[in-house]
């Protein structure tokens, strides 16, 4: 069945020359370069914050700005500044030296640096605001129509960044794009009081508090059955500034898009009741520990969905291996991390060489993906070309996880850290291709490299 929708006249909100639609940092990033360097910008997000799956989603890590032996600091921009100015209110903590965890963010505390961020770059915002559809005339992408509290309307502008996570904009244009065979399950994080120490030694790659009278890595293995709490893997850390407060983020929801409504939906109240699930447990079999559920996340922590058909496909070999390239405008050193949908546990896979699968309750098997080199690789490049998806609307590009990666290589690079720097990319890109009247594919990808150098990006 369908519903035949009238035509209407709807009212232009806002008329600028950059629309950046999706509010994560990353897209936040991208609006604040573009405004920094003189243009006209708008953002939209259709939650009631920017920071995404920082934020809305409850992630609280960023991954280190070194490469993989903390030899060369390879991430600069707008991540460490935002780093510097959560310093100044004692939001973040640093871990040095850890292939797991650079930082650790309030991410409250994030969400109004971010507020601030915008204003200060004097970038116009609309949060609670849907993207609904793309406005095409004679062929050419002019304006996108979205829905919030004032009703519908439309926003104009020269140049379109889609960092809405899933391609939203790019997939209602129509353009190809993919979704993963053995895209990575979703999420649910939490935030519990009563965990643990804050200051114990944690462990090296979960960061999990011991709990009194009970390993939970265990428990949740012995009696999964019980109270339905599929295997997976969990991790966390506290929450900077605070005595006791942990974000948890030990769910998992298989085979379920975050693309599509339905499972959407799904997604979203089974986490929430694997995270009661996980609770009771405790409860039950640990009742020393005395949490109390503090906060849950508007939005399920979405590691993949759809990937973008774009210019050039970046690879497992290319991170793995290292690769340069001339057009590169991110760097990145977080190993390939794949949280199977196939089997419980995830891999990880190291640029020197090692591999490691972790299946929590059973020991790790620690293996070689290849032999020894002369020079192992000390961190990974993610190239402009990534960002230009394929078709015919020449001014539009995306940032974020939904660039064209391989499923081997965006076990690597799609961490927030890596992510941030496509954002600030395209950022750039959008400036500079409304200085030149170029679509984006026609830019001489070392001016965006330089562009960023100037801004503050680190540029290798």
């Amino acid at each position: 069945m369908h519903i035949l929708e009238k035509a209407r006249e709807i009212p232009v909100f806002y008329e600028a020359d950059v629309c950046v639609l999706g509010g994560s940092c990353t897209g936040v990033f991208a609006a604040v370069r573009a405004a920094r360097l003189g243009a006209k910008v708008v953002i939209v997000e259709k939650q009631n914050a920017f920071g995404g799956v920082a934020a809305s989603g409850l992630v609280n890590v960023w991954h280190t700005i070194y490469d993989t032996v903390f030899q060369r600091q390879i991430i600069a921009g707008m991540t460490l500044e935002t780093v510097e100015r959560l310093r100044r209110r004692d939001a973040v903590d640093e871990e040095q030296r850890s292939h797991s965890v650079g930082y650790v963010l309030n991410t409250e505390e994030l969400k109004i640096e971010l507020d601030e961020l915008i204003n200060e770059a004097g970038v116009k915002p609309y949060l609670h605001t849907m993207f609904v559809a793309p406005h095409v005339e004679d062929g050419q992408l002019k304006a996108v129509i979205v829905e919030n509290k004032s009703g519908r309307g439309a926003i104009a502008a020269n140049y379109f960044i889609d960092a809405t996570g899933d391609g939203d904009l790019c997939a209602r244009l129509g353009l190809s794009h993919r979704l993963s065979s053995h895209f990575q399950p979703s999420t649910m994080c939490a935030k519990l009081s009563g965990w643990g120490a804050n200051g114990d030694i944690q462990d090296s790659v979960t960061g999990t508090d011991k709990l009194t009278g009970i390993d939970l890595h265990q428990a949740r293995l012995q009696y999964k059955d019980e109270f339905g709490i599929p295997e997976g893997f969990g991790w966390g850390r506290h929450v900077p500034g605070s005595s006791d407060t942990y974000m948890y983020a030990g769910t998992r929801v298989y085979h379920k898009n975050s693309a599509d409504g339905e499972d959407l939906t799904f997604s979203e109240m089974e986490g929430r009741r694997q995270v009661r699930a996980i609770m009771d447990l405790v409860r039950k079999y640990g009742p020393d520990n005395k949490l109390a559920l503090v906060s849950l996340p508007s939005y399920i922590g979405t590691r993949e969905t759809r990937h973008m058909n774009c210019a050039y496909r970046l690879t497992g070999e290319d991170v793995l291996y290292g690769k340069r390239f001339d057009d590169a405008i991110a760097n990145g050193s977080y190993r390939v991390d794949v949280h199977h949908q196939e089997k419980p546990g995830l891999t990880f896979k190291y640029l020197d060489g090692e591999q490691v699968y972790i299946r929590p309750g059973y020991p790790q098997e620690v293996s070689r993906w290849r032999g020894p080199l002369e020079q192992d690789p000390t961190f990974y490049q993610i190239p402009y070309r990534s960002l230009l998806p394929d078709g015919p609307f020449r001014n539009v590009i995306v940032a974020g996880r939904m660039l064209d990666a391989d499923e081997e290589a965006f076990g690597g690079v799609r961490v927030m850290v890596n992510m941030n720097q496509t954002g600030e990319a395209a950022g750039v890109a959008a400036y500079l291709a409304l200085s030149q009247s170029k679509s984006f594919g026609e830019l001489d990808s070392g001016q965006i490299r330089s562009t960023l150098t100037q801004g503050g990006s680190l540029i290798i």
